[in-house]
């Protein structure tokens, strides 16, 4: 069969199964989406093929040990990894927005910056879903205020209005909700600041 007609499912499961030149195929059936998704992203030719061949070690590791198991969505899966090493790539250098971690709301303040580079806010757009995904663990009661606080930027006041609680249980709420935000970033080892 030519190689063009082979999916990427059938080719993975050929390279796990011993057939060493199936990575070959989907190495060149991809290269250019993935090299041209990290250039476009630290904008420096040897870096990029740092990555690239870093991304294709993981890759290469994860299918040996046999824990690839994203049916049909390699290309997908290939792009999280390459994405997840170029802000490996950013911490490591330095390149890292900071983001001060002292004040009260100021693991947020990275959200609402504007003016930010290429690099900058891909590591933005990282720290808001990763935020976004922990804000949903939170109890429903302090989630609701949190999120009217940061995302809507209501007032204390126009949150106890809203949920028919008063400005202190509000208050109490956003309070509880940003100390298990960080205990859940402790616990999960998310770097929110350098």
């Amino acid at each position: 069969m030519k190689n063009e007609l082979i999916t990427d499912a059938v080719l993975v499961r050929n390279y796990i199964n011993g057939d060493e030149s199936a990575l070959s195929v989907l190495i060149y059936r991809h290269k250019q989406k993935i090299y041209s998704f990290i250039y476009s992203k630290v904008l420096d030719r040897d870096v990029t093929e740092d990555i690239f061949q870093d991304t294709f070690i993981k890759v290469i590791r994860t299918l040996k040990l046999k824990k690839y198991n994203e049916e049909g969505k390699f290309l997908p899966w290939v792009m999280r990894i390459a994405h997840n090493l170029v802000i490996d790539h950013f911490r490591k250098n330095n390149r890292m927005p900071k983001f001060d971690n002292a004040g009260e709301f100021s693991i947020f303040s990275v959200l609402g910056d504007d003016n930010l580079n290429a690099e900058k806010q891909l590591i933005k757009d990282q720290v808001e879903s990763d935020l976004r995904r922990l804000i949903e663990e939170l109890p429903d009661d302090q989630k609701e205020v949190l999120k009217m606080r940061m995302y809507k930027d209501m007032s204390f006041k126009e949150i106890s209005d809203v949920t028919g609680v008063s400005i202190n249980t509000a208050l109490g709420r956003m309070r509880y909700a940003l100390i298990n935000l960080r205990k859940v970033i402790e616990k999960n080892n998310i770097i929110l600041t350098n």
